[in-house]
């Protein structure tokens, strides 16, 4: 009997939710504010970018065969509390992601994430054949269910991924509850802390990865160059863990890694305290300003430790997002990351947010 190619395809990558990422600016007579990426309000590092020209001509050879040099800089960004072979590079936080499937799921194997959440946890997972357990974020606030994730472990979990500050929702994970789930989570399990928002987390509790990689225990810090960096367009991404963690992992690096752009425009990313600093900044300038027109508006929202906002938008989800973009300010609709009806707002400069407040009053007739 005559078979298909159909016959050879992996049952576990049947047509599911696939992730989409937000939308560009799209063409227009009038000025757009994009809202809706979570994207570096000022642009990229004046470094990073004139690293990336001087690299321009040298873009005709291989790039460097390994990312040691980014390592090494990341190793004088860390005030040398790691070594080089602690960290792990790849083409966006996303692929540090997908590498770690790899190297630690296989069919029937199980994860665990908390929706609302990063769509790439769920969707990169079945990928491998993984068995997807959401413990939900508890309401109203948004809170890590810890005893709902520790009973959810069996022998088949394999990686639990928690993120804070948590993209959609602002939230964070405070040390005390950290501190808690590592001393009760089971050795043989990798946690992934997605702590791609740290930089603008300003929280006295606010607590990232490194205490608990530095005690030794299996975490894995995920970081990327998209945001406080501005260098989304160049998809370039670290983690940071333990040296034997780490070590396990690269078996599986492919060779020229990392393009040659990338590489020397995160380096240079990382020589600039200034612009790091001034991001810091203006986010948390917006953040404030922001916060406060959602109140006197009387617009639900989550306090945020990040570079965005959840809300509770003022008309349904999608009526919203389309009543902002006629407004000339582009927002993004969070069912997909598992908050249906909310919407999530990037800070902008203040150019921007003080766009985002007028709009929201017009169409609110206020």
């Amino acid at each position: 009997m005559k078979k298909s190619i159909e016959s050879i395809f992996k049952a576990h990558l049947e047509p599911k939710e696939v992730y989409k990422g937000g939308k560009n600016i799209p063409p227009s007579h009038k000025k757009i504010y994009k809202l809706s990426s979570n994207e570096n309000p000022l642009g990229a590092s004046p470094k990073a970018i004139a690293a990336m020209k001087a690299a321009l001509d040298h873009i005709d050879i291989y790039p460097d065969q390994t990312d040691i040099r980014l390592r090494e800089a990341l190793v004088k960004d860390f005030n040398n509390q790691l070594a080089a072979d602690q960290f792990l590079c790849g083409n966006s936080g996303s692929e540090i992601l997908d590498i770690l499937l790899r190297a630690f799921v296989s069919e029937g194997d199980e994860v665990i994430y908390s929706n609302p959440c990063f769509l790439p946890y769920s969707v990169f997972s079945r990928w491998y054949g993984a068995k997807t357990i959401d413990i939900p974020l508890l309401a109203p606030n948004y809170d890590l269910d810890v005893e709902g994730i520790l009973n959810a472990i069996t022998d088949r979990t394999k990686i639990i991924f928690l993120t804070s500050p948590n993209n959609p929702t602002g939230t964070y994970i405070p040390k005390a509850v950290m501190d808690d789930f590592m001393a009760r989570v089971p050795q043989n399990i990798l946690i992934v802390f997605d702590e791609v928002y740290r930089h603008f987390a300003d929280a006295e509790d606010y607590v990232t990865a490194l205490p608990y990689v530095l005690a030794g225990h299996n975490v894995l810090g995920l970081n990327s160059f998209s945001k406080t960096y501005g260098l989304a367009g160049q998809r370039i991404g670290y983690g940071y863990t333990t040296a034997t963690i780490a070590n396990y992992v690269r078996l599986i690096h492919k060779p020229f890694l990392l393009p040659l752009t990338s590489l020397e425009a995160a380096i240079g990313a990382l020589n600039d305290s200034e612009f790091i600093e001034k991001t810091v900044q203006t986010v948390l300038e917006g953040r404030k300003f922001i916060a406060k027109a959602f109140d006197e508006l009387g617009i639900k929202y989550w306090p945020s430790q990040a570079n965005f906002f959840i809300i509770d938008p003022p008309f349904p989800e999608m009526e919203f997002t389309d009543k902002m973009m006629e407004e000339g300010i582009m927002v993004r609709p969070v069912s997909q990351f598992g908050a249906p009806g909310k919407v999530r707002i990037t800070i902008g400069d203040q150019e921007a947010n003080e766009a985002l407040v007028a709009a929201l009053r017009r169409i609110m007739k206020l």
